[in-house]
């Protein structure tokens, strides 16, 4: 009973000790019945083994080559479970079919398209859509190059909003000391904001070709 303390004899704990191993339902009625203890509870039989150390040795886990015991049953019918049951080849409400989109944490749309995940050996996988349309259209984006959006504007995922660029230029693009990002500049001026980054950076590698000797 909660608010006192329940004491037990040497002969109910040596009796508890012993059978501390059964399962603790069947150990608590037993000895309820046995030394007429209706004033102990489950919880608090439970209560006395766990600080005494008497535990039952049971983990709850299934052991290596231990059948469940529900091995070979069938299941029983219950007709409310049954109806909210999946039927066979039904997919849940929220399955991501092919070509449905996405924003990545970058602001990227992605596009799940029909090609098995490397990583996963999923049936379909996600791509960024607009490299996706690009390559579609244009082939590959050449070795060493990324896909630099010009109007600012990720979400703007056709073809002709997308140019290939030298992957070296794009922290010439990213914005510096004495000059902003190509992002924030108006749109108007982004053409030759491009155009003077990739000018400047071919001026720079022509330069380190002569100081190389000419190499390349």
């Amino acid at each position: 009973m909660k608010g006192r303390t329940i004491l037990y004899s040497p002969a109910e704990l040596t009796w508890i000790k012993e059978n501390s191993k059964r399962l603790r339902p069947e150990a608590h009625a037993e000895f309820c019945d046995r030394f007429e203890r209706q004033d102990v509870s489950l919880s608090n039989f439970n209560s006395l083994c766990k600080r005494k150390g008497w535990m039952t040795g049971r983990t709850g886990n299934f052991t290596k080559g231990q059948a469940p015991y529900n091995k070979g049953k069938k299941m029983p019918f219950n007709a409310n479970s049954a109806k909210h049951r999946f039927k066979k080849g039904n997919r849940p409400h929220n399955t991501k079919h092919l070509g449905h989109e996405r924003l990545s944490k970058e602001g990227y749309v992605e596009i799940s398209i029909d090609e098995p995940n490397p990583h996963t050996g999923y049936e379909r996988r996600y791509v960024a859509k607009h490299r996706y349309l690009w390559e579609k259209k244009h082939g590959p984006v050449p070795e060493g190059h990324v896909l630099k959006c010009i109007d600012g504007d990720k979400a703007n995922t056709a073809p002709s909003n997308w140019k290939p660029i030298p992957r070296a230029l794009l922290p010439r693009l990213s914005g510096g000391r004495w000059y902003k990002p190509y992002d924030q500049y108006e749109p108007e001026v982004r053409p030759t904001v491009l155009a003077l980054a990739q000018l400047d950076y071919a001026a720079r590698k022509v330069l380190k070709r002569d100081a190389d000797g000419g190499a390349g």
